[in-house]
């Protein structure tokens, strides 16, 4: 009898458990993609995508839940006008540029725009208009960036108690909406980087076989 059951257990290590490992990291393997894609920020790109960009005819469903689906990896999206077959838009909120200890966070590249996150005081927001054309769409991803004034007297506390002398009264009561204060921040103009990085993932998801579209979710 101990030979039928050597057998068996030299069968059970050389087949099934091969097996089994197989099987598990199948399984694991698209979900450690996802996270390496979430905890890893993204590069910048190394060649320039026209923005905007042309996108062949997808159903207006399909396209504006994969442009959802992006933007909601960088910015919380504030508003949006979903495409009607004409027209979509979005709008996010603005978010503070992540630092070098919090690579999670996407909103900034690799490199100069993470540095420069991690020594100032940087927010960004995104936009993103889609218009339908007679071939297909066109994608804009606008990246708005701004950096905070440091410089600006009225919020030192000598000031915010007293009158200016000029006679114009500083508001120092400040109303929690939700929304970023806009006084104090400067505008830098775009983050073109990261607009590449956005409208690259967002062609990818379209472009892709129906295969590759589903490791994104």
């Amino acid at each position: 009898m101990r030979e039928p059951l050597k057998n068996l257990n030299h069968l059970h290590r050389t087949v099934f458990v091969p097996l089994a490992l197989c099987a598990a990291i199948l399984f694991v393997v698209p979900g450690c993609g996802r996270l390496m894609h979430q905890l890893i920020p993204p590069s910048p790109p190394t060649s320039l995508t026209v923005n905007p960009a042309m996108l062949p005819a997808v159903k207006p469903d399909f396209l504006w839940l994969q442009i959802v689906d992006t933007v909601d990896d960088y910015f919380r999206i504030k508003t949006e006008q979903p495409l009607n077959g004409i027209d979509g838009s979005l709008e996010t909120t603005y978010r503070v540029g992540a630092s070098i200890l919090e690579p999670w966070n996407r909103d900034s590249t690799r490199g100069f725009e993470r540095l420069q996150s991690t020594l100032q005081s940087i927010r960004r927001k995104a936009i993103v208009n889609v218009h339908a054309q007679q071939s297909g769409y066109s994608i804009e991803v606008v990246v708005l960036k701004e950096i905070e004034d440091v410089n600006h007297s009225q919020g030192a506390s000598e000031g915010s108690l007293s009158l200016r002398h000029d006679g114009t009264v500083t508001r120092t009561d400040e109303i929690f909406t939700g929304e970023p204060i806009t006084l104090g921040w400067i505008p830098l103009g775009r983050d073109t980087s990261l607009e590449q990085v956005i409208l690259n993932e967002i062609l990818d998801r379209v472009l892709e076989p129906d295969r590759k579209k589903l490791l994104h979710h």
